[in-house]
C-alpha cells in the first residue's frame, strides 16, 4: 500500500456566470408596464356601471308638466 502517493489537485472553481443585463432589463421593463397597466385599471372598476349588454332597465321617458298634474 502506498500512503504517500501523489494526489490530484482540486479542479479550479468554475467562472462566475455572466448575467445577461439586456434580458434582465427587458423583464424589468415588462414588469413595470404591467404594473402601470394594472394601476391605471384600478380606478376604472367603479366607473363602469353597465355590462357589455348595456342598460337593461326601461328608460324613464315621461316628462314633468308645468303644474305637476
Amino acid at each position: 500500500m502506498c500512503f504517500g502517493g501523489s494526489s490530484k489537485p482540486p479542479p479550479p472553481p468554475p467562472p462566475p456566470p455572466v448575467a445577461p443585463v439586456e434580458q434582465e432589463q427587458a423583464v424589468q421593463d415588462s414588469m413595470d408596464r404591467e404594473r402601470r397597466r394594472q394601476a391605471a385599471a384600478m380606478g376604472q372598476q367603479s366607473t363602469i356601471l353597465t355590462s357589455g349588454m348595456g342598460v337593461q332597465a326601461p328608460a324613464a321617458t315621461t316628462q314633468k308638466t308645468l303644474l305637476g298634474a
